[in-house]
């Protein structure tokens, strides 16, 4: 199968990036947004033709926040934008939960997610090689339609992305993890700047830079991603609220006099913080490996996402 005509429903970093993607490998897209100077913007950077399609086009990528992915695709289907659709939103099951329940035809969506993205915002900051080589996931549903599934696939190959297949649950727990509560917590750490001594941004270096990179992102898309994703995020700070806590008693003891501290509680304080830092080294280490094309994370193929059968997977046209 391969992709003719392709419809983007946001023009913002996203969107623009896929229709430029995709513009650049012969696709006619054409770019809709609620924003027209955002599309004609889009537009001038050669990503496609502003404006609804005369006729369906093979693929509606819906490109905006999590909570509208439900409601605007849903609108899109309504006036048979597309013959499939896919979305780029960066949580998944609140809006699979509403697309099962009140799209006109949920066999028609997959869901996606490129792992990719910058600091800035907007169809300015966007770019065609966006996605290179990085992964883009695919939750689909028990209804989801091999037609659906091998567009998205299609869309990804457009735009030199590694596909990734995941349940949406499972997509959700991970991204809070690796994405949404590191940005919250860059965004703790970048607040402290304001409030610190004016030497203090002279001083930083780029460990510092680094930390808080991620918190320049737009305040009102992260905080729909954050709200989208709260209680897996919750969970993820939990945790590290009570490793900052060991942490935290530890520093308080270690800055206690000599004469206060008995050597038991230097030396347990000391492993707190040892224990940390090597758990820290553990962790990035984890980074570094690197499943495979044949490995579980390297998987293109379609799973069998209906507990005890097999998914729907004949054409919708």
């Amino acid at each position: 199968m391969t992709l003719r005509t392709l419809a983007v429903v946001g023009t913002g970093l996203i969107g623009t990036s896929v229709a430029l993607a995709a513009s650049r490998r012969g696709v006619t897209v054409h770019l809709l947004d609620r924003d027209e100077s955002a599309a004609r913007t889009a537009a001038a950077l050669g990503a496609g033709s502003p404006g609804p399609p005369p006729h369906p086009v093979d693929l509606a990528v819906i490109a905006v926040p999590p909570s509208a992915a439900a409601p605007v695709l849903a609108e899109a289907q309504a006036r048979r934008l597309a013959l499939s659709y896919t979305d780029v939103a960066s949580v998944k099951a609140p809006a699979e939960r509403e697309i099962l329940a009140g799209v006109p035809d949920p066999r028609r969506y997959i869901g996606g997610h490129p792992l990719a993205g910058r600091e800035r915002s907007g169809p300015l900051a966007a770019r065609a090689d966006l996605f290179r080589g990085r992964a883009w996931v695919l939750t689909p549903t028990r209804l989801t339609s091999k037609t659906a599934f091998d567009r998205a696939l299609d869309l990804i190959a457009l735009c030199g992305a590694e596909p990734r297949v995941m349940r949406a649950r499972a997509h959700d727990d991970a991204v809070a993890l690796t994405s949404h509560a590191p940005h919250l917590v860059a965004s703790l750490m970048a607040a402290r700047l304001s409030q610190g001594p004016p030497e203090a941004a002279h001083l930083a270096g780029q460990g510092l830079r680094d930390v808080i990179r991620i918190a320049r992102g737009d305040s009102c898309l992260w905080s729909d991603i954050v709200e989208s994703n709260a209680a897996a995020i919750a969970d993820i700070l939990t945790q590290v609220q009570e490793d900052l806590g060991a942490v935290l008693a530890a520093l308080r003891e270690l800055a206690e006099p000599d004469l206060l501290r008995g050597p038991e509680a230097t030396a347990k304080s000391r492993n707190i913080l040892v224990d940390l830092l090597e758990r820290g080294i553990t962790g990035v280490e984890e980074l570094d490996v690197d499943p495979g094309p044949g490995g579980r994370a390297g998987t293109a193929e379609r799973p069998d996402i209906r507990p005890g059968g097999r998914a729907s997977c004949e054409p919708v046209r």
